[in-house]
C-alpha cells in the first residue's frame, strides 16, 4: 500500500472519518444522558435568573400605554420648571381615553407611583373621566386635565413621565441603592428614605456573625462525631439531623416562644437570680433573636461538611505529634486543625449563602431591626407588586454573592474546599 493512501476501516471508509463518526456518536450518547439534568437546570435556574435580570430593567409599560404623550414630550424641557404645551395635554387625553377603554391606565399609574407617590390616584381618577371624553371635539385639554386632578398642573409629574418613558430603565437599580433620577442625573435619595443600603449591610454583617457562630458551635460537634466510637457517633448524628425532620416554621416558632420576655429562657434566668423579674431580657424581635434562631437552623449545614473532612484525618497523625513531644494543644493546632480547614471552608460558604437568602425566620423573630434584604424582596413581590425593584435587589444580591465567592477563591482557593 502506498504511504499516500489513507488507512481504511473494516467497512472500507477512511479510518480518520470512521473514528470521528464514532466519537460523535459517543458524545451524543453522553449528551442524551445528561440532557434531563441540563433541561432541569435551564428551567429552574437559568431561565428564572434571566427573567429576573430582564425585569430589573424592563420599562415598556409607559411607552406602550402612553405612546402619543411620550412622543410629544420629547421636545419639552423637563428642567425648565414650566408645564408642557397644549399638544402634550391633548396627547395625554387621547392616550388616557384609549387606556381607560383597555383598562391599562391603572398599570402605568402603579408603575410611575413607584417613582413619585400619588401618581397612581391621578391616573385612576383621570381614567374614570376619560371614558366620557370626545378627544376630537373637546378641548382645550390643559385646563380640563388640571380640573380633573391638580396633579396635571405639577411639572414634576410630567418630568417623571418623561424620565421613565424609555423601554429600558436604570431606575430600579438606582432605587435599590438608595438613589433616584434627579434633574442633573442620578442622585442620592433624602436620608430618611435610604433603607436598602442599611438592609444590605445588615444582611452581610448578620450572615457573617451567623456563619462564625455556626463554626464555633459546630466544630466541637463535628470533632466528636469523627472521633467517638461508632455507637455514640451514630446517636450524636441522629441528634444533628433531627432538625431536618422538623418543620422550619415549627423550629422558628419554638424560638419565638423561648426567647420572649415571658418565655422559658427568661424564666430560668429570673429563677437563678441572673436578672430581676422586672428587667427581663429582650431577646426577640431584634437582631439577637434572628442570629440565635438562624444559627440553630443552619448549624447542621456547617457540621456535616466539617465532619466529612475530619473523618478522613488519620488519628495516627496526632499520636505521632505527641510522640515527638507536642502537647495536646500543639498537636491539635499544628497538625489536626490545618487539615480540617477545607471542611470549615465548605461549611462557611454553604451557611453564608443560605443565610443571606433567608426571609421566613427573620420575618418571624427579627422585628424591625433583625430583618434581611430578602424580606424586602419578598415584600415587593407579594405585597407592593413592585417586581422591577424586587428583581433589581435580587440581581444586586446575586452580584454580591458572586463577588464574595470570587474573593474567597482568590484568598483561600476554591480547590481547597472539600466535602469529604
Amino acid at each position: 500500500m502506498s504511504n499516500s493512501e489513507p488507512m481504511l476501516a473494516a467497512d472500507g471508509t477512511p479510518l480518520k472519518r470512521s473514528l470521528a463518526r464514532a466519537l460523535r456518536r459517543e458524545k451524543m450518547r453522553a449528551l442524551m444522558l445528561i440532557a434531563p439534568l441540563l433541561l432541569f437546570i435551564m428551567l429552574t435556574f437559568i431561565l428564572p435568573v434571566a427573567d429576573m435580570l430582564y425585569r430589573s430593567v424592563d420599562n415598556k409599560i409607559v411607552g406602550e400605554v402612553l405612546p402619543r404623550t411620550v412622543f410629544a414630550l420629547q421636545d419639552w424641557d423637563a428642567d425648565s420648571g414650566e408645564l408642557p404645551d397644549e399638544a402634550v395635554y391633548a396627547a395625554m387625553a387621547a392616550d388616557l381615553q384609549q387606556a381607560a377603554q383597555e383598562k391599562t391606565h391603572t398599570k402605568v399609574g402603579v408603575r410611575l407611583n413607584y417613582e413619585q407617590p400619588g401618581i397612581s390616584s391621578l391616573f385612576r381618577k383621570s381614567g374614570r373621566k376619560a371614558k366620557k371624553w370626545n378627544v376630537e371635539e373637546d378641548g382645550p385639554w390643559k385646563e380640563q386635565l388640571i380640573d380633573v386632578h391638580k396633579g396635571w398642573g405639577d411639572p414634576e409629574v410630567w418630568r417623571t413621565i418623561k424620565t421613565y418613558s424609555p423601554r429600558v430603565t436604570q431606575g430600579y437599580y438606582l432605587n435599590a441603592v438608595d438613589m433616584q433620577v434627579g434633574t442633573n442625573g442620578a442622585e442620592m435619595r433624602p436620608e430618611n428614605e435610604q433603607i436598602y443600603g442599611i438592609l444590605f449591610w445588615r444582611t452581610m454583617k448578620m450572615s457573617l456573625i451567623i456563619t462564625l457562630s455556626c463554626i464555633a458551635l459546630g466544630y466541637p460537634v463535628a470533632w466528636l462525631l469523627a472521633n467517638l466510637p461508632a455507637r455514640h457517633a451514630n446517636l450524636l448524628m441522629i441528634l444533628v439531623l433531627l432538625p431536618f425532620w422538623t418543620s422550619l416554621l415549627v423550629r422558628t416558632s419554638a424560638w419565638k416562644i423561648m426567647l420572649q420576655q415571658q418565655g422559658v429562657i427568661n424564666d430560668v434566668l429570673v429563677w437563678i437570680g441572673f436578672v430581676a423579674d422586672d428587667s427581663r431580657l429582650v431577646m426577640i424581635n431584634n437582631q439577637f433573636g434572628t442570629i440565635v434562631a438562624m444559627t440553630h437552623i443552619l448549624l447542621p449545614f456547617m457540621i456535616l461538611p466539617m465532619y466529612s473532612v475530619m473523618q478522613t484525618i488519620p488519628p495516627s497523625y496526632l499520636r505521632a505529634a505527641k510522640s515527638l513531644g507536642a502537647t495536646n494543644w500543639t498537636a491539635f493546632w499544628r497538625v489536626y486543625f490545618p487539615q480540617s480547614i477545607p471542611g470549615i471552608g465548605a461549611g462557611s460558604i454553604l451557611v453564608f449563602i443560605l443565610a443571606i437568602g433567608y426571609y421566613i425566620t427573620p420575618a418571624l423573630v427579627g422585628g424591625t431591626t433583625g430583618t434581611f434584604i430578602s424580606n424586602r424582596i419578598a415584600f415587593h413581590i407579594s405585597s407592593s407588586l413592585n417586581w422591577g425593584l424586587a428583581a433589581a435587589l435580587g440581581a444586586i444580591l446575586l452580584a454580591v454573592v458572586l463577588i464574595l465567592y470570587w474573593a474567597y477563591d482568590k484568598i483561600v482557593g476554591i480547590d481547597n474546599v472539600k466535602l469529604g
